[in-house]
């Protein structure tokens, strides 16, 4: 399976052997056994170039799944023997990886030194799948999500908030809130409409009977943020991405129309959590309390 895949990866033998660090004979040697058993022709040489067969390609497709599965149990063979405590792997919504979720993580790596760490961003849509699937354990998402097979619990609220450049008149405004029909008289940087922020932002502009126009629309905080602070527009993002002034030259002012969030963990219901991940769990709800 790992030959093959290399071959389909690389387009050759030669880097396939050079990928695998064996030789190229052994590598013609194994392709030539896996033909024979399965009677099947994977391979042919067109000007002597190596093209993959229909039925190569159809079974590309299924080794994919079957090798990445294949080293998810290898890597776990071998945290089980350096890891004594275990590994956490944990994914989140890609604004709470920017400021909100980093001290956590310290600060629980700190009181447990021998749990190895694995953290990745994933979006709303691809959360699912990264739980049931077993690439995390644990899941931390700025929104709710709605699934049968999966345990859902709210944890902290926040809420939208605007964002602007340091001496851009919104930020030199006394009011203590700016109001959407405020923020909308200056080019706006906004979620776009087809995920799940955008979607929340859009019931808010209709509810305050605000005309949506979007300067530029993107999919994540640090994007808007990257734009703002270039000046570009005036932004709406979660509070939990511009925490702990971690955007200089941006001012963070609150929104009069309140635009609530819910914090909620997450994990599939077909999985006990480890004792690791409950640990965490602990340590979060903790910080969120004492937000």
């Amino acid at each position: 399976m790992e030959v093959f895949r290399a071959v389909m990866l690389t387009g050759s033998m030669n880097g396939a052997a050079s990928l695998l660090r064996i030789s190229q004979p052994a590598v013609s040697r194994l392709i030539g056994y896996t033909e024979q058993s399965l009677g099947l022709k994977l391979f042919e040489r067109v000007k002597g170039k190596l093209h993959p067969t229909a039925e190569a390609q159809l079974l590309f497709q299924e080794v994919g799944s079957l090798y990445e599965e294949a080293l998810r149990i290898d890597e776990f063979a071998r945290d089980l023997a350096s890891s004594p405590q275990g590994v956490l792997k944990l994914c989140s919504s890609p604004s709470l990886a920017l400021n909100f979720l980093p001290p956590i993580v310290g600060a629980f790596l700190q009181a447990h030194p021998q749990v190895r760490l694995t953290m990745r961003t994933t979006l709303l849509a691809d959360m699912a799948l990264e739980l049931l699937g077993r690439k995390a354990e644990l899941a931390v998402s700025v929104l709710p999500i709605e699934h049968p097979n999966l345990i859902v619990e709210p944890f902290a609220q926040g809420r939208m908030v605007c964002i602007v450049p340091e001496g851009h008149p919104l930020a030199a405004m006394p009011v203590l809130a700016l109001a959407l029909e405020d923020v909308a008289a200056y080019p706006l940087v906004l979620y776009a409409r087809h995920i799940p922020f955008g979607q929340l932002m859009a019931a808010a502009f209709a509810q305050a009977g605000v005309e949506w126009r979007a300067r530029a629309d993107i999919e994540r905080a640090e994007l808007a943020c990257g734009l703002v602070q270039a000046g570009v527009g005036v932004g709406i993002v979660d509070e939990f991405s511009v925490s702990r002034g971690g955007w200089p030259g941006i001012v963070v002012r609150p929104l009069r129309e309140h635009i609530p969030l819910t914090l909620s963990l997450v994990r599939s219901a077909f999985d006990t959590p480890s004792r690791q991940a409950q640990a965490f769990v602990d340590m979060l709800k903790g910080h969120a309390v004492g937000r």
